[in-house]
């Protein structure tokens, strides 16, 4: 018998245009969200990262670094995942895709009030550690 296990998710927090490219939800939980999902049977976490960006947001995207791991069993309300999420960038227009009705690029100040998961408090750490070069504490 397999144990049962939390899924394991990617996202990636793209930077270009002086921004944070987001998505707008299509599927619940709606809102705001940094674009990734799912790995894949046979895929590693880079491979499913970069699809997962290019499903979301058309961009082809340059991973830069794993930027933290997420695992606390709240962050998903549709069950446990745990997430590698990744700081990358990219360059073109992002557009809407897959799971993502709308891809935008927020400046760090217009980030939008409805934010699905954790992903506010994941983009919070995030500036703070672009602007201070501290990264978060361990998720424990």
């Amino acid at each position: 018998m397999r144990p049962e296990t939390p899924q394991i998710t990617v996202d990636a927090i793209i930077e270009m245009n002086n921004g944070i490219v987001l998505i707008e939800r299509k599927y619940p939980p709606f809102g705001w969200a940094i674009p990734g999902g799912f790995v894949d049977r046979g895929e590693s976490l880079l491979e499913a990262v970069k699809r997962e960006a290019l499903e979301e947001t058309s961009l082809d995207i340059e991973v830069l670094d794993l930027f933290h791991v997420y695992s606390r069993p709240w962050r998903d309300p549709r069950g446990d995942t745990i997430s590698a999420v990744y700081w990358c960038r990219a360059s073109g227009e992002p557009v809407g895709g897959d799971d993502a009705a709308k891809a935008v690029v927020f400046s760090e100040d217009a980030i939008p009030e409805n934010i699905a998961f954790d992903h506010r408090e994941i983009l919070q750490q995030f500036f703070h550690w672009r602007q201070n070069g501290i990264r978060p504490d361990l998720d424990l």
